[in-house]
């Protein structure tokens, strides 16, 4: 592992984020110092985790910022080259799309943005943006068709569909290359699909609950089709998008794209004797999958890890969490 970050500072915002902690590790292992923000500094289960990874002690900074308080990242953004924006709420049930969800993605993007144009030091941003801002434009998905990075969600499209993190995520890159574009900064978007994979913080996330769903005991499984990925892969594209000179615009990450009943089976064939749903949330006919490019991934340098392999590496972390009730 070389040490490419020696003597650099970067901040990662959101940094308890499931992906964000990933991150904060491998910057860490990397040699960098660390400027992280989190909601509260001063609770433990945010940032526990954090403060006892390798290089921690050294080289992690912690400070406290607000998404939607202009001017709240200055002081982080300050001095640094790089800066990972991987703060953005994920969660589907929602009373106030517009509060919970649209206002801190968005807003929050333009805020951190907003103190990067005012930093000398800074090379490159990364943004943690979606494959939720890339592939739901009203083209049908199917088996022969493949989305790469040329898509752009439309949010009419999404509004009718009520997908409100979708849209969320959809207006927070818009709003980004917009903003960026006027500034001249150097800015490039990671878009996962659902992230899995091992949890280094002690709170379960959305897409890791999606897995749990799975393993504790439900009857049936969603009538849907997803995109997966590895964290560890997620969090290596970040240190690649910001190390790499050539990398520009937005990166795809999906490693496979499998409807639950696939995800059902694998879990089935790695665990034989946990107790899986049998059928469908619904009799409509499956949602069909389609393909993701991972071209540009591997020109990045992302070598995926197998879906069967983050499959485990998530049942056996959700096992070790007590999350799962095997």
């Amino acid at each position: 592992m070389s040490l490419s970050g020696a003597g650099k500072v970067v901040c990662v915002t959101g940094a308890s984020g499931y992906i964000a902690s990933w991150l904060v590790k491998l910057l860490l292992q990397r040699g960098y110092t660390v400027k992280a923000s989190v909601r509260d500094p001063n609770d433990p289960k945010k940032t526990q985790h954090l403060t006892a990874l390798d290089g921690a002690k050294e080289r992690l900074q912690l400070y406290k910022a607000n998404l939607l308080e202009q001017g709240s990242f200055d002081p982080i953004v300050e001095g640094c080259e790089g800066v990972f924006h991987t703060a953005s709420p994920f969660y589907h049930a929602v009373d106030d799309p517009q509060a919970e969800l649209i206002d801190p993605a968005v807003k929050g993007t333009l805020n951190v943005l907003s103190s990067c144009a005012k930093v000398a030091s800074l090379k490159r941003v990364v943004l943690t943006s979606s494959i939720a801002a890339v592939a739901y434009n009203g083209k049908p998905r199917t088996p022969e068709v493949v989305v790469d990075e040329t898509w752009f969600s439309n949010p009419d499209v999404c509004k009718e569909m009520k997908l409100w993190y979708v849209i969320s995520k959809t207006l927070a890159e818009e709003a980004a290359w917009k903003f960026v574009k006027e500034k001249g900064i150097d800015m490039v978007t990671i878009n996962p699909a659902m992230v899995i994979g091992p949890l280094l913080q002690p709170t379960l996330n959305t897409s890791a609950a999606a897995i749990l769903n799975l393993i504790n005991g439900s009857e049936t499984y969603p009538n849907a089709s997803f995109g997966w990925v590895n964290v560890k892969d997620v969090a290596e594209a970040h240190v690649l998008a910001f190390e790499v000179p050539s990398a520009n615009g937005r990166y795809c990450l999906v490693e496979r794209v499998a409807h639950s009943s696939e995800v059902v089976n694998m879990l089935h064939e790695l665990y034989p004797d946990i107790k899986l749903p049998a059928k469908c949330a619904d009799d409509k006919p499956f949602v069909p999958i389609y393909q993701v490019s991972k071209e540009k991934a591997h020109t990045l340098g992302v070598k995926f890890i197998p879906l069967e392999v983050s499959l485990k590496e998530t049942v056996e972390s959700l096992k070790e969490k007590g999350f799962a009730k095997l």
